[in-house]
């Protein structure tokens, strides 16, 4: 069994990795219940450099108390096209740095309201960054696309879900095993697990 700790507070990304891990031959245990308790400053501008920014400072932090295990980080967010790329690496402070989901929600409403059906195609992207026991950085990369849709639905999920629509339904009307089996998380991850196999883990 290969652990890694994930670098994040996130509870809700915590939960859908773990779920996801639940049949392989990898085991996640949070940054906090390493004992972790730094929020790094993801300063970057790209998914890429704000993953590599928290697995490499959860690393440190891990190894400066005599641990030197697998660490992972993802940075993931939503991109519109007729936003040119917004929200992206703002996804989270997008409605201010004290918003929460339903802020996000309503601006993402209202920025989109006079946008045609046919140009409301939107992606979500995650990159995560797992730093091995040697202090190696790799770099996986997922995406799922969809559109925005004309007013949030279900009551699943988290984030920009609720507005993210697939075959005409949001991302929060899917259930948690059916976004897990798409999801960008999920594709990014599958990749990780693929690196854990092809290195004997």
């Amino acid at each position: 069994m290969t652990k890694l700790i994930l670098a994040t507070n996130n509870k809700n990304k915590l939960r859908e990795i773990r779920e996801m891990l639940e049949h392989t031959s990898v085991s996640v245990i949070s940054q906090a219940e390493a004992g972790i308790q730094i929020e790094p400053d993801e300063n970057g501008l790209t998914f890429a450099e704000n993953a590599e920014i928290k697995a490499k400072a959860i690393f440190e932090a891990a190894q400066a108390q005599g641990g030197s295990g697998y660490v992972l980080a993802d940075d993931s967010g939503l991109c519109v096209d007729a936003l040119n790329g917004e929200p992206g690496v703002f996804s989270h402070r997008w409605a201010g740095e004290n918003a929460t989901d339903a802020d996000r929600i309503a601006k993402m409403l209202h920025v989109m309201q006079d946008v045609p059906d046919g140009k409301r195609g939107a992606h979500f992207s995650c990159a995560m960054c797992l730093i091995a026991p040697d202090g190696e950085a790799h770099h996986f990369e997922g995406r799922v696309n969809g559109v925005i849709l004309r007013e949030a639905r279900g009551e699943n999920g988290f984030g920009y879900d609720p507005v993210f629509g697939i075959d005409g339904r949001s991302f929060a009307e899917y259930s948690a095993e059916e976004k897990n089996a798409v999801s960008h998380r999920r594709n990014a991850l599958m990749q990780v697990v693929q690196f854990f196999t092809n290195h004997g883990k």
